[in-house]
Order: structure tokens, then C-alpha cells, then sequence
């Protein structure tokens, strides 16, 4: 009888691509200074995190998520609520117990709803089951709705929002995972019964939900307004200097990024790493084998959105500034697709060197064309007398969705499955 290996590792060509990418970084380096290039590294870091929680979405259990953008916004935020600064006038004023009936009165709506969404294992139909349920929802909704509306208009009169608690960073970023765990196990209960296009259907307009819903709440996070400083982990750039603040910062997210790394490479070539991937290659013959399939997925969908709400905390929190309308899709949804396309779908390394080499590309591709169009210039003007246009340099600055798309054409070209892709078993 055969038996199933795994394909041997081809480590020189590991090598070569571990070797490329330490080049670039290195030149990046060279030419734009250490504190630059340790900000863009300690940023590709919280993108790797983010795309390794792709990865075992997409790479373990083939669940097409294009929400991203709605796990991150979501982890960031929370991260945000718990370690900014308390705000006294929200706690002294008349909008802390108007906000506290109100959350009561929401989690005893979702209460019933839920229990009446369970109504056929009484006896009733289905489709009665559902038409009580929307009735149900409908009006929980205006219930909540008309509880909120004082508790809001005493926040922003009184306090402007609500403030944070002050806890440390450490505390909003495991937060941050809970959060996204959660609102993945909400939107797996709802969605993961969809396939394919409509499961990415779903998860981006719940994306867009979460978005639009902190971007117009003023009383939580003060929407258009921002909120900033953001506190870090290690000692900030005024205390240490920038660079060894940011490196502080890199060191520590690089240290997390390497414990996940190590915990999904152990899970990987576990068990249950084995029945994910049997899973996502034949569901029937998984689930006839007596695996919940149903139960797996949203295991594996709410590990995901975990490490993309903590990469979205680590993230934000380096920037220092927490703003809703910056979270977008091309950014936080695109972007983190082609790290994980390019570096290779089903393998963490590949995940993680797809992350920081695309976002080394995305970040240097601006500079860089600036430097080429500034020549053409002068060189144009020098040599053939051609007056170049007036926005010129704004072209420039577009220029880095060009070479992201070339970028993603030469690497599928060349390697189809991309530059680290899975090692498929063999017989």
C-alpha cells in the first residue's frame, strides 16, 4: 500500500528567495536610513501577522474571506477603548448609566432574538421560525435603537466620547484577538454555510458594516476627529530616540509574529492540521468520516480573525493614531490577498516573506518613483529641451498600484503557486 509523505523541502531555493529579500531589505537600508526602514519592517510585521491569519483561513480550510478590513478595524478598536486615557466627564456625567441601561437592554434584545431564532426545535416550522425571527429583530432593533439615542446625545453634550480605560497595551491587544474571534464566530454562524463567491459576498459587506458604523460613531471613537496618542508597549521615541523606540517596537511584534509562526507550523503538521486540509480538499469524504465539518470551519475562521485583529492592534498602535475612515480595502483587504498569492497560499514562511516583500514593494514604490520621474525630467529638459508636466509628481505617487500589479504578474508567471507554496503530500 502507498503512503502519503510530504514533498521533500527545497531549501536552496529558500535560500535564494531569504537571500533576495535580505538584499532588498538591506538597500532599503542603505538608502533610506535606519529609521525608516525600521518603521516600514515593524509595519510589514503587523501585516505579516494579519496575512498569516489569511493564510490558515484561506491556505488550511479554502474559506474565501474578503471582510479583512472589518477584522482589523474591529481588534484595533477595541485595543484602542481599553488603553487610551480614561475621560473623566464621560464617567461624571449623566451618559455612563444612560450607556449602561442601554448595553442592557441590547444584550437581553439579542437574548430573545436568539431564542426565538431557535423556535422550530419547539415545534414550529422553518419558515415560521424565520418570519418571527426578522418580526423579532426588527423591533429589538428600534428598542435599542430609541435606548441608545439619550445615552448618545449625553455623551457627545457632556464628554465629546467615551474615553478608554487605561490598561496596558498588552491587555487591548489580547482583547483585540478576543473581539475579532468573536465577531468571526457571530458572522460563521450566519455565513459559513455559503460557498465560495457569496461567502465573499457576505464578508465583505459585514467588512463595510463595521467600518461605516465606528466612522459615524462620535460618541466611541470619535469619528472624523481621530484619536491620538495611541500608547506603546515599549518606551516611546521621546524618551529613547526614534529609532530605538521603533526598534523596540519591531523587536516585540517581530517576537509575537515568531510565537504564532511556530504555534501554526505545530498545528499545521498536526492532526488537526491534517483534518483541515482534508477538509478543504474533499468536504463529503471528511464529513463521511464522521468530522464536523460545519464546527471546523468556524474553528479555524475565528483563529484567523484573531491574528488579524491583533495584527490590526499592533498596527495601529505604531501609528499611534486611531481613525476609521483610514481603514480601506485596497490597504487592508487587497493588499494582505496578494501577500499571501504571492508568498504562497498554505504556507506560514510563505505568508510571512509574501508580507513584508509586497509591503517593502507597496512602500518603496513611491520614492522610487519619484527618483525615476525626477530624472526623466531633468533629463528631458537637459537633453531634448520637453517640458514636463506640471503633475508630474502626483503621477508618481500612483505609480505604486502599477507596479504592484506587475509585480504580481512576473511572480505568477514565474511561480504559479507562489514563491514558498505548500508542500502538497505525495503518494
Amino acid at each position: 500500500m502507498s503512503r502519503a509523505v510530504l514533498m521533500p523541502p527545497k531549501p536552496r531555493s529558500e535560500l535564494w528567495i531569504a537571500g533576495g529579500l535580505a538584499a532588498i531589505l538591506a538597500a532599503v537600508f542603505a538608502l533610506q536610513g535606519p529609521e525608516y526602514a525600521v518603521r516600514m519592517l515593524a509595519e510589514a510585521v503587523a501585516y505579516a501577522l494579519i496575512a498569516v491569519g489569511l493564510n490558515i483561513q484561506w491556505g488550511y480550510a479554502g474559506l474565501f474571506n474578503v471582510g479583512i478590513m472589518g477584522f482589523i478595524v474591529a481588534g484595533a478598536c477595541a485595543s484602542v477603548l481599553l488603553t487610551i486615557p480614561v475621560n473623566d466627564a464621560f464617567w461624571a456625567g449623566t451618559g455612563a448609566p444612560l450607556l449602561g441601561e442601554a448595553l442592557i437592554w441590547l444584550v437581553a434584545c439579542v437574548a430573545i432574538v436568539g431564542v426565538v431564532a431557535r423556535s422550530h426545535r419547539w415545534g414550529l416550522g422553518r419558515g415560521q421560525a424565520s418570519a418571527l425571527t426578522i418580526l423579532a429583530s426588527l423591533i429589538a432593533f428600534a428598542v435599542v435603537t430609541s435606548r441608545f439615542a439619550p445615552a448618545i446625545e449625553a455623551i457627545e453634550r457632556e464628554a465629546g466620547f467615551v474615553g478608554g480605560l487605561g490598561l496596558p497595551v498588552g491587555v487591548g491587544w489580547a482583547a483585540a484577538a478576543f473581539v475579532a474571534a468573536f465577531l468571526a464566530y457571530v458572522i460563521g454562524r450566519i455565513c459559513l454555510g455559503l460557498r465560495a463567491d457569496y461567502l465573499a459576498i457576505a464578508t465583505l459587506g459585514i467588512a463595510q458594516i463595521v467600518k461605516t458604523f465606528l466612522r459615524n460613531a462620535d460618541w466611541l471613537t470619535r469619528g472624523p476627529l481621530t484619536i491620538s496618542p495611541l500608547p506603546w508597549p515599549v518606551p516611546q521615541p521621546a524618551d529613547v530616540g526614534f529609532l530605538w523606540a521603533r526598534g523596540s517596537y519591531l523587536a516585540l511584534s517581530a517576537l509575537i509574529l515568531l510565537v504564532v509562526y511556530l504555534l501554526m507550523e505545530r498545528a499545521y503538521h498536526a492532526p488537526w492540521g491534517r483534518m483541515m486540509r482534508a477538509i478543504r480538499d474533499n468536504e463529503t469524504a471528511a464529513s463521511s468520516m464522521g468530522k464536523n465539518v460545519d464546527r471546523r470551519r468556524l474553528e479555524i475562521f475565528m483563529l484567523g480573525a484573531a491574528l488579524m485583529g491583533l495584527g490590526g492592534a499592533i498596527l495601529v498602535h505604531f501609528t499611534t493614531i486611531f481613525d476609521p475612515a483610514g481603514f480601506v480595502d485596497l490597504n487592508h483587504t487587497f493588499l494582505i490577498w496578494v501577500m499571501v498569492i504571492l508568498g504562497g497560499a498554505g504556507n506560514n514562511r510563505g505568508a510571512i516573506v509574501g508580507a513584508v516583500f509586497v509591503y517593502v514593494v507597496w512602500t518603496m514604490s513611491e520614492p522610487a518613483a519619484l527618483a525615476l520621474f525626477g530624472l526623466a525630467r531633468d533629463l528631458g529638459s537637459a537633453w531634448f529641451g520637453w517640458q514636463a508636466p506640471a503633475d508630474l509628481d502626483s503621477r508618481a505617487l500612483q505609480m505604486r498600484v502599477f507596479v504592484i500589479g506587475l509585480t504580481i504578474t512576473l511572480v505568477l508567471r514565474f511561480a504559479p503557486n507562489g514563491l514558498l507554496p505548500e508542500r502538497r503530500a505525495v503518494r
